[in-house]
């Protein structure tokens, strides 16, 4: 807020109503100067005091060397469009006084929240919040309109009532902006927290994001992510805001290799507020953003491929069928070192030794939560009854292959049946039949075997009848022996 015209910058330095005159027809000459460019923002009558040429006085922006800036140093000329600014410097009251510590907090979080509004009554809002913060009178005497440009104070009544005539809106939005500035100014801290569990290859997690002032979460903070090995939403860099309530962002980061990182970066408030003084001293200074702190965090992770799974079946080589209670252990691809579970730790049972399933009712066993890629094998532990014949415990029946990320192997392991043997030669005294269907199995006697139990059979039939005629061959003798030998 300031006076705009030529007549009033030549004002500014002289006395007298022949002069004030002679610079206000100045003023209505043609001039190469540049001129004042109001920005957004709201006029409205003009605060009296010594000399004051203007009508109205101007809540709002300007614009500076192409720029959106806001005044401060009430009643001291408006900047033109390409006034010449010196660097920045901390920001004080009119009076060169240093501002309250939470009055520099709150400026500087307007500044950097709102300077870049496209809103009428914020702009005028926050026009009025400066003047009233940086050249509110610390007498009264500073009210008077006796004073001229540098020693009259910003009437915070009067200019609010001003506003009020003009923008309901405007007046909410003042009040609207001081209750933000309170919550939610500096000094903030940036947290980013990543998951403690495990993470896999390929599938999404949440890492959170928070930005905090001593009091509570800053909604609307714009937070540039940066990622390696990693994604959200399919892109490496993002741009996202803290939610509205001031709570963090939920980032679902999905890892793409075996490092996954994140890292954040955020512009938060000055400490104090930079304004910067124009070249000509009675011209207002400007503040706009600047001076902001860049705060940042990075962490970073490990991630593993998608576990597998081994799915095993022990069959019986000729009829398919699965065979309960049969030891296996589940080894690495050289059949002797454990495999490796997806913590990257070795399978091991009890005895120190590649962990052993051992086969359900229907011949199945599961080898769940695997490191992928990985080469593994199921080696049998000892043959089950029945199958003990083809068993070599140097070289067990055995199946390998290849478990593949979030995949689950499938392997079969066969044990061939033991083959019934035919013994030479029948005990004495048993019957030959019930010996030789003793040699039959449950799945029926082979052809061989049939022919064997043929010829057994009539042997022994044979062999009965030539039996029979030597027994009784010696007691027809011993009858006609015992008669001869009785007389």
């Amino acid at each position: 807020m300031g006076r705009t015209t030529l007549g009033a910058r030549l004002v500014a330095g002289v006395a007298g109503a022949a002069v004030l005159s002679a610079a206000f027809t100045t003023a209505a000459a043609p001039t190469a100067v540049a001129t004042v460019q109001p920005g957004l923002g709201i006029a409205t009558p003009a605060q009296p005091y010594k000399n004051n040429p203007e009508p109205t006085d101007w809540l709002g922006s300007y614009t500076v060397d192409g720029k959106q800036v806001w005044c401060v140093q009430y009643a001291y000329l408006a900047p033109d469009s390409d006034e010449p600014y010196r660097g920045g410097e901390p920001l004080k009251t009119k009076w060169g006084t240093e501002l309250d510590g939470t009055v520099a907090a709150d400026i500087s979080y307007l500044l950097l929240r709102y300077s870049d509004t496209k809103s009428v009554d914020e702009a005028a809002a926050l026009a009025h919040l400066l003047h009233s913060w940086t050249a509110a009178p610390q007498t009264p005497d500073q009210l008077l309109p006796t004073n001229d440009f540098r020693h009259v104070a910003y009437d915070v009544p009067f200019h609010q009532n001003a506003l009020a005539q003009k923008s309901a809106g405007a007046v909410a939005a003042v009040d609207r902006l001081k209750a933000d500035a309170t919550a939610n100014h500096g000094p903030w801290t940036a947290a980013l927290t990543k998951p403690t569990k495990p993470q896999v290859i390929g599938t999404a997690d949440t890492w959170t994001v928070e930005v905090r002032n001593a009091k509570t979460g800053v909604g609307k903070v714009p937070v540039k992510i940066t990622l390696t090995d990693a994604t959200v939403d399919g892109k490496t860099t993002a741009t996202l805001n803290t939610k509205d309530d001031g709570s963090g962002i939920a980032l679902q980061v999905t890892p793409t290799g075996p490092k996954p990182a994140v890292a954040i970066s955020l512009l938060s408030p000055a400490d104090r507020p930079v304004v910067r003084p124009a070249a000509d001293e009675n011209t207002q200074r400007v503040v706009s953003t600047g001076g902001e702190k860049e705060l940042t965090a990075r962490e970073d992770t490990t991630a593993t491929t998608a576990p597998g799974n081994a799915a095993v079946t022990k069959v019986d080589e000729k009829t398919g069928k699965g065979i309960a209670k049969v030891s296996l252990r589940v080894t690495a691809a050289d059949k002797t070192a454990p495999a490796v579970g997806q913590d990257g730790k070795p399978l091991l049972g009890a005895d120190g030794k590649a962990l052993v399933v051992v086969t359900g009712d229907d011949g199945k066993a599961v080898v769940p939560n695997l490191r992928t890629p990985q080469e593994i094998c199921v080696v049998e532990v000892a043959a089950p009854a029945g199958y003990e014949q083809s068993f070599d415990p140097n070289a067990p029946p055995s199946a390998c292959g290849k478990v593949d990320p979030g995949g689950t192997l499938e392997l079969k392991v066969a044990n061939k049946p033991n083959v019934p043997t035919v013994p030479k030669t029948i005990p004495a005294g048993e019957n030959p039949a019930v010996a030789a269907a003793a040699l039959v199995d449950e799945s029926g006697p082979s052809t061989g075997l049939l022919v064997s139990l043929g010829a057994l059979l009539l042997l022994a039939a044979g062999a009965g009848a030539t039996l029979v005629r030597r027994a009784r061959g010696p007691q027809v003798v011993g009858r006609k022996m015992r008669k001869d030998w009785g007389h």
